[in-house]
């Protein structure tokens, strides 16, 4: 397949144009009419990857590579490593960000992985009913992300509503209306102000919380029509 029909069937799955202004979704590497080999989907373009991946590859990405504007490429220092090596193998790269986000990967996580209630989607936001106890609730959360620690703030002791954005939304943590929030990268500040108001907060961390991206998009792939590679990304973090 060509680059640019592989382009096209992403965004009809989370079209491009809706992902976020600061946002750099697209393609970030590669030419439409290039004739691609294999598709590695993965959470980041790692030197790991980069290194096990054919030449003549596309990498589905789903957080950008090129993020912030480059005023120059130093090959000793990512990401600019990184894009050295990928030239030089010839290898494309197309991120799927915010638009997947809003489109397919909080709600893949709150049906497959959580599994609890969906009563309403909203943008970033997927909001679920449950009956539990707050340590019920974590329990639960720590269980199924597979998180041998975790941090929550504790405002309530039943929980009934709860809402879920995956990756880092503590921006998104205003007048919900649940009992508690899901999300991963809450700060301090966030913390006080859920304690205050009395609504539970769940850090189920950014790398545990999208890991399922490749899960998530595989399937709407045309696998009759070429190889799809799941990347098995390390976490960054160890826990001691």
């Amino acid at each position: 397949m060509k680059l640019g029909e592989i382009y096209e069937i992403l965004n009809t799955l989370a079209p491009f144009e809706d992902a976020e202004s600061w946002d750099n979704s697209g393609i970030l590497l590669g030419e439409i009419g290039s004739e691609i080999g294999e598709v590695y989907l993965s959470l980041d373009v790692t030197s790991e990857l980069v290194e096990k991946a054919w030449p003549g590859s596309l990498l589905i990405v789903h957080h950008p590579l090129i993020f912030k504007g480059l005023k120059s490429l130093n090959p000793l220092i990512y990401p600019s490593n990184l894009i050295y090596q990928l030239i030089q193998k010839n290898i494309s790269v197309i991120a799927m960000h915010t638009n997947f986000d809003k489109h397919l990967l909080n709600k893949y996580v709150a049906r497959e992985i959580l599994g609890y209630e969906i009563y309403e989607s909203r943008e970033f936001l997927e909001f679920m009913r449950v009956d539990m106890s707050f340590y019920e609730l974590v329990s639960d959360i720590k269980a199924k992300f597979n998180m041998p620690i975790i941090r929550a703030v504790n405002a309530k002791a039943h929980i009934k509503t709860i809402a879920l954005c995956t990756g880092s939304g503590s921006e998104l943590n205003e007048n919900l209306g649940v009992d508690c929030f899901i999300t991963g990268d809450i700060k301090y500040h966030s913390a006080i102000q859920n304690l205050e108001n009395k609504v539970c907060l769940i850090d189920i961390n950014h790398f545990e919380s999208e890991r399922y991206f490749g899960a998530c998009l595989a399937p709407h792939l045309p696998k009759d029509k070429i190889k799809v590679i799941i990347n098995e990304q390390k976490n960054p973090f160890k826990y001691y």
